[in-house]
């Protein structure tokens, strides 16, 4: 994946601005490639860091890491063959249980994940899924709740990359369990809303193995210059397909050996 960055400074800020104001007001902007279609994935990746650096000035704290269109699923769903990640700051957490408001939100979705706590630092390039697993403190079930701030849910890879790869909001919760003691490639998940199931998976559907999604995510951070610390929060990717929510709905994740994670959405 090329990281090369064709956009001016002064671009990149713009973008930023545009992403953030977008994010902020829970409006919805074209893809940033209607503008500027030369743009390559360093491009988007260089308007994230800023709203990183921008989010962190603000306050926020950096929680953590998530891996976006991990499986083939949504990666059919979303029209794009390479994943990518995002950054997650403790505002973007949601208590197990809780009531997410959808009012500050545009197209929010939702989606399983398996969820990994590290206690040893990882870096990149030439992260593996064994890498990962020994610097694993635990595991545990998620939802993410995502949401794409382009009109009509429609964007390319640079766009969604800048658009911080959808990230909202999260949720942990269920069992959290040490790695060696399941296997995480075979993991049985149902998501469940209002009661009806909606999707159904098994967590070989991230990449494989959700380990091998942290391993990509830690070389993709590698390539930009940075390195998963100790102690990080990552989402290791969707295991089906993303289902819109609205106020109302109440979303269960069942796992196998990892238990429920539920939210509910208000107004």
């Amino acid at each position: 994946m090329s990281m090369n960055v064709t956009l001016a400074r002064e671009d990149v800020v713009r973008l930023c601005e545009r992403i953030e104001g977008a994010q902020r007001r829970a409006y919805a902007i074209p893809k940033l490639t209607d503008e500027y279609p030369a743009m390559t994935i360093g491009d988007g990746y260089a308007v994230q860091t800023e709203l990183r650096r921008r989010f962190i000035a603000q306050g926020h704290r950096l929680a953590g890491w998530k891996a976006g269109l991990t499986s083939k699923a949504k990666m059919v769903q979303m029209g794009v063959n390479v994943p990518s990640i995002g950054f997650l700051t403790d505002r973007m957490a949601r208590p197990e249980s809780s009531a997410i408001s959808t009012a500050d939100l545009v197209h929010p979705r939702v989606e399983c994940e398996v969820a990994f706590v590290t206690k040893k630092a990882l870096a990149g390039p030439g992260c593996t899924r064994q890498d990962v697993l020994a610097a694993t403190d635990y595991v545990l079930p998620a939802i993410e709740i995502i949401d794409s701030r382009f009109a009509g849910f429609k964007f390319d890879l640079p766009s969604v990359i800048a658009d911080n790869a959808s990230s909202a909001r999260y949720v942990g919760g269920g069992r959290a369990r040490y790695a060696e003691e399941i296997d995480l490639r075979t993991l049985g998940v149902v998501m469940e809303k209002n009661g009806e199931i909606v999707g159904m998976g098994a967590s070989a559907a991230v990449l494989g193995h959700p380990a091998d999604a942290v391993a990509m995510l830690v070389n993709i951070l590698g390539e930009l210059g940075e390195t998963l610390p100790a102690g990080s929060f990552v989402m290791s990717g969707g295991i089906t397909e993303a289902v819109a929510v609205r106020p109302g709905d109440n979303v269960v994740a069942r796992f196998q050996d990892l238990g429920s994670v539920s939210v509910r959405f208000v107004e």
